[in-house]
């Protein structure tokens, strides 16, 4: 079996590397500030703490996890640590391993990473491959045609009959170029037994329609949704 990772251990902190970027990758790239003016801020979407990096031959992008909501009066950037196989980098980094070795449309993973800062703390961050070329989904609603749609629904079954549940599928976490669509941001996502009950999937679908809902209006997310469902179900009714 070939190998899918490579683990790196240094005092409190340790991070995982895909095989292709062995002896490439350091501790310090998991800091902006390492970079310089090669990290750009990633605008668009998320809670910030991302940015694209030109790492010389290869365009990344970082990101930091960071807490949302009412947890932020508590910690930003620090979760609670139940054991290394809890850590929510390592947990992306794999599950976007494996989605790759399956040929689905994500990202490829470079590196995770995390620290403890206390005994029951730690901090994390991922970096993967940027994807050329690409516009998020929201950006394109008012533009994009009803093939275009109808292909989107295509591939969103693909990741469901292969069991992957997206933790946050929204209109900034489906990239599209030219026809095609990736997921991003694999943050608590997980494979589904296939023997569990098939409702995750319809939640999945509302998350999105909701987040379309929000940005377009009723109207346009009606239209949109005929024609990515008939994607979704297998049909080509007009």
């Amino acid at each position: 079996m070939a190998e899918s990772e490579v683990c790196v251990r240094n005092n409190h902190s340790a991070f995982l590397l895909h095989p292709d970027y062995r002896d490439q990758v350091s501790e310090a790239w998991f800091s902006p500030e390492y970079w310089g003016k090669r990290a750009r801020p990633v605008s668009s979407g998320g809670r910030g703490g991302a940015w694209f990096v030109d790492a010389g031959g290869h365009q990344i992008v970082l990101r930091k996890y960071l807490r949302g909501g009412l947890m932020t009066r508590f910690s930003r950037s620090s979760y609670v640590f139940l054991g290394e196989q809890h850590v929510r980098s390592f947990a992306e980094f794999r599950l976007l391993n494996w989605l790759t070795e399956m040929q689905l449309p994500v990202p490829k993973p470079v590196a995770a990473w995390y620290r403890k800062v206390s005994p029951l703390h730690y901090q994390a961050s991922i970096i993967i491959e940027r994807i050329d070329d690409t516009t998020p989904l929201a950006d394109l609603i008012g533009s994009l045609d009803d093939n275009g749609w109808r292909n989107l629904g295509v591939n969103l079954r693909r990741f469901h009959d292969a069991g992957v549940q997206h933790a946050d599928l929204n209109c900034f976490n489906v990239l599209v170029r030219k026809g095609e669509f990736f997921l991003i941001d694999f943050d608590k996502g997980r494979i589904v037994p296939s023997l569990a009950s098939a409702r995750w999937k319809s939640a999945n679908l509302e998350r999105l329609a909701r987040s379309l809902r929000k940005l377009a209006g009723v109207n346009a997310q009606e239209r949109a949704w005929y024609f990515l469902m008939n994607g979704y179900n297998g049909s080509q009714e007009a």
